[in-house]
């Protein structure tokens, strides 16, 4: 039987300050390659008879206390970020109206460095703007944690603030998935949200999928992050997928993968902040470039002598290694005029950095004729 209001404000008075709380862990897969690359903390309920989050988070919410119940359920998700296995991000839920309180803002401070770190907002309610959210989101964004977004497609609103927040990962809901296998029309909705991913340098993510065909589905319209219980179900850390679908995943078929970035991409001298690029420029005047990279390898800015100097950052364009050719010098293309044919930095679908790719290995593997000419190009 449901709890009724008056047991509700000890309920929620115990969940907020963390007892009877629980955390569970889903996998977010590779599709190249099969591996697990993240994990999604999702909040359970485990020491009350109602389990139900949803109804949790709509009571608290009811109550004026949404804010401390998913601040208590970020505390617990991020209680176990240092176990977090190697090369795996970490995503965590916050509503979108409550990240701009001091209660979410204390979270983000306890933890300090943030890299590695998903923040997805959640849909708890509807937002007419996320204008007022750019600052924290910037901050954030500064202290190394990714923005996610989830929802995508799902009407005129939710396109308009994707083009506002411009997020690293675009989350696309269950409701696009389900039978995407055969449904052409939804095929076609995934496609157009990948060129668009491709275009603002962001990751689309498939979540909730259920069967192997919609896994075979997404992966062959080139969506390179899935998670759903066909892969895994939420469960205690860090579970991995089963061994027959990591290999219904890297066997997959792709005879087209000639015609991506990966067989272009070269190194580049790494560093970890400004001040150690601009040593590295100095002692070596033959040096073009320093990209600079998070303590987990994550790219932050590719400099220049000038902007070494300077001491001036961007985050600047990445690309996943997959990207195809045409696609990555779209995205360029996109840039501000002065930053145009300036290198990319080069990630795999974990966001490790794997190396750069100049403009002009691009343009000319593009204006080549077939495979011979990119491999030409990559040689």
């Amino acid at each position: 039987m449901a709890p009724d209001r008056s047991m509700w404000t000890s309920l929620l008075d115990q969940a907020c300050r963390g007892e009877g709380l629980g955390v569970a862990y889903q996998p977010i897969v590779d599709t190249v390659r099969g591996t697990v690359v993240g994990y999604e903390a999702l909040a359970r309920f485990p020491g009350f008879d109602e389990k139900s989050p949803d109804v949790w988070f709509s009571t608290a919410r009811a109550a004026d206390r949404a804010a401390d119940l998913e601040a208590a359920a970020l505390r617990l998700a991020l209680g176990s970020r240092k176990r977090l296995p190697a090369n795996c991000f970490l995503t965590v839920n916050v509503s979108p109206d409550l990240l701009a309180g001091d209660v979410i803002r204390q979270i983000w401070r306890e933890q300090g460095d943030l890299s590695g770190l998903v923040i997805e907002l959640t849909e708890q309610i509807p937002i007419d703007s996320y204008g007022h959210l750019e600052p924290d989101l910037e901050q954030l964004r500064a202290a190394g944690a990714l923005i996610a977004v989830d929802d995508a497609g799902a009407g005129y609103a939710g396109l308009r603030h994707l083009i506002s927040l411009r997020p690293s990962i675009i989350k696309i809901d269950r409701d696009l998935i389900r039978d995407v296998d055969r449904d052409e029309a939804k095929r076609a909705l995934i496609d157009m949200l990948g060129t668009f991913a491709n275009r603002v340098d962001a990751w689309i993510l498939a979540e909730g999928i259920e069967t192997a065909e919609e896994l075979d589905t997404v992966a062959a319209l080139g969506v390179p992050l899935v998670q759903g219980y066909y892969l895994a179900k939420p469960s205690a850390p860090w579970a991995p997928i089963p061994l027959e679908t990591a290999h219904r995943l890297a066997a997959r078929d792709r005879t087209d993968q000639g015609h991506a970035v990966r067989h272009l991409v070269e190194p580049a001298f790494t560093a970890s902040t400004v001040e150690a690029a601009a040593d590295a420029f100095a002692v070596d005047a033959r040096l073009q470039f320093v990209v600079v990279l998070t303590d987990d390898r994550r790219p932050i800015s590719v400099l220049t002598p000038f902007s070494a100097a300077r001491g001036e950052t961007s985050r600047g364009l990445r690309l996943n290694l997959d990207t195809p050719i045409p696609a990555a010098l779209a995205r360029a293309m996109t840039r501000a005029q002065e930053h145009r044919f300036e290198p990319m930095a080069v990630t795999d679908n974990a966001g490790r950095f794997a190396g750069i790719v100049r403009m002009e290995r691009l343009i000319t593997a593009l204006a080549g004729s077939g495979a011979s000419a990119i491999s030409s190009a990559s040689s």
